[in-house]
């Protein structure tokens, strides 16, 4: 094929001194002999998404190495620079997980961010990103990175920027940070600064990140009743593998089960072919484990310890892993009874879902008379509303339903650690009242209905597959279906034209949130089917949700196949 003439001059650049050896070597070998190649890696510079910057390691301006972090960094350091000019000292943190290369990344822009003037804590080693928000608003910085790439295959790594409060950066500062970005060359870039501006931090701050997670324990009786709960944990080869055990047993537990294969920190992940908590198979040793000692509760970790899997025993005693939205539901329902019964509840609390989440969420806050606010998929929005209503209101919870979950304004982020401690105390909780976390699940759905939800993600990989996502979602937006499963749509919210549309009478309202490229269809039947290019993953996006009364706990089977049926009828209009 012929190339591109500005992706050719794009690669061209990286043949010159400003690259080590090795580097220009690879690109020289893509520009003589895999052209295909050499477009993916170079027809576009990697972009902050709802996670950041995240991309396949490798050589060029679409993929993570230390040159697109280098200038990543730069591009953050001009940005601190001119917005905290007053201040005498700028400080950063930086931490990474367990992939390959991270250690590196992580190295790296320490040394950039010292060579620019600023004071950087650098975690002597892997940690989890909810601590490095943590960190953040412990040492007073004012932004921090993490290296990682989340819950992705291991081809891949990342970059996430975060602000002052230690959330993920969004808009103006994203853009902004990208305009700086695209202003930095690698001639730009400076490295290697001095080792007197980079601390070394460690055991201190993972005593004062866990501390704060255990104060959060609502219920210390059951737990000292029933510490010997077993429970068996999998930190799939990432950070969770020290910090998760440790507050365990802070909180009291005494009966953790590992995986020992599992609790080695490697990039590879061997053990599993995806590190992704959302994927049965990433739980399988864990559940084998749990079968042969008849644990009471599994939790998985991702990489970097911000999302959690859980399974527990159904009514039969079989083992069954809970969905993203079951376990938010239940960490939810559980955070506001507590509150509740404890008095912590004075009329000023809420809490945070994603627009592609359970309604369950809202409809436990609805009946219980506590705010919630629906925000844009990606934590980073959640963390918007916490930074909102500092001081004004008490955050109980929130969650997403890709596993992700906070119950403190502490961490700006969504952290597994705390959600371990959490999930663990419910089992416990439940245990003292003579039940098993799955009766409290069917309760719920007694209480306040039976939402159920699935998801189906489309992988359409590189340039080509990007370009293929836009026309569907095109497709969609142009040519919207007017039934789904022979119920008509109702309604239909657009979030990149920010309207909400009532299909009966026309009207539109703004739907009050950022514009994203994100749709929703409303049935007439009361399902929701929304549809979204993932902003980490070169992925299409389906969130299927329906909902039945559940007349009685005796009904449950019943009206489970139901909504089974439902679901796979939509699944299949959708093609």
């Amino acid at each position: 094929m012929d190339l591109n003439t500005e992706i050719l001059a794009k690669a061209q650049q990286w043949l010159s001194a400003s690259f080590d050896e090795d580097t220009r070597t690879q690109v020289k070998n893509l520009i003589d002999r895999r052209p295909d190649e050499l477009t993916e890696c170079f027809y576009k510079h990697l972009e902050f998404g709802t996670g950041g910057l995240r991309g396949i390691m490798g050589v060029g301006t679409n993929r993570m190495n230390v040159y697109t972090v280098g200038m990543a960094t730069q591009g953050l350091c001009n940005y601190l620079k001119k917005n905290f000019v007053s201040l005498p000292e700028i400080k950063v943190a930086v931490a990474h997980d367990s992939r390959n290369n991270s250690r590196l990344f992580a190295e790296t822009a320490a040394g950039i961010f010292a060579a620019n003037g600023l004071k950087v804590y650098l975690f002597e080693s892997l940690r989890p990103t909810p601590e490095l928000s943590f960190a953040i608003r412990h040492f007073g910085c004012r932004s921090g990175i993490v290296i990682t790439a989340s819950h992705n295959p291991k081809e891949y790594n990342g970059y996430k920027a975060y602000w002052d409060d230690g959330a993920q950066v969004i808009p103006p500062h994203d853009k902004a940070i990208i305009e700086e970005v695209g202003k930095v060359s690698i001639e730009t870039v400076k490295f290697n600064g001095p080792k007197d501006l980079i601390t070394l931090v460690g055991k201190e701050t993972d005593e004062a990140y866990t501390d704060m997670i255990v104060r959060l324990t609502l219920s210390p009786e059951a737990i000292r009743r029933h510490h010997d709960l077993k429970i068996v944990y999998t930190p799939i080869h990432g950070t969770g593998v020290e910090l998760v055990p440790m507050t365990l047993k802070k909180k009291g537990f005494t009966n953790i089960c590992h995986i020992p294969e599992q609790d080695i920190p490697d990039g590879n992940f061997p053990t599993v072919k995806s590190p992704n908590p959302e994927e049965p198979a990433a739980l399988n040793m864990a559940l084998q484990k749990a079968k042969a000692t008849d644990a009471d509760i599994v939790m998985g970790t991702d990489p970097d310890a911000d999302r959690v899997g859980i399974a527990v025993k159904d009514s039969r005693g079989e083992w069954l892993l809970l969905d993203g939205n079951q376990a938010a539901a239940l960490l939810i329902h559980y955070l506001i009874r507590r509150w509740d019964e404890l008095g912590k509840l004075k009329g000023n609390e809420y809490i945070v879902k994603t627009i592609v989440t359970t309604d369950l969420l809202a409809e436990i806050a609805v009946r219980n008379k506590i705010a919630h606010y629906d925000v844009l998929t990606g934590f980073k929005w959640i963390a918007d509303i916490l930074r909102k209503n500092e001081g004004k209101a008490i955050f109980i919870g929130g969650g997403e339903e890709s596993y992700g979950y906070l119950c403190s304004d502490a961490v700006r982020d969504k952290d597994a650690v705390m959600s371990c401690a959490y999930f663990a105390e419910i089992a416990a909780w439940a245990k003292d009242q003579g039940k098993t976390v799955f009766d409290i699940l069917v309760e719920i759905y007694l209480q306040y209905g039976f939402y159920r939800e699935a998801g189906v993600s489309v992988v359409k990989t590189g340039k080509s597959g990007a370009e293929e996502i836009s026309a569907m979602m095109d497709g969609y937006r142009n040519h919207p279906p007017e039934t789904i499963n022979g119920s008509p749509v109702v309604k239909i919210q657009d979030y990149a034209k920010q309207t909400s549309t009532d299909i009966k009478t026309g009207e539109t309202a703004p739907t009050g949130l950022p514009k994203s490229d994100v749709l929703q269809f409303y049935t007439e039947d009361g399902s929701k089917i929304s549809i979204r290019p993932s902003g980490t993953e070169p992925k299409i996006k389906y969130y299927i949700s329906v909902r039945e009364n559940l007349p009685s706990v005796d009904a449950y089977e019943n009206v489970n196949q139901q909504i089974h049926d439902r679901i796979a009828k939509i699944k299949k209009e959708l093609g």
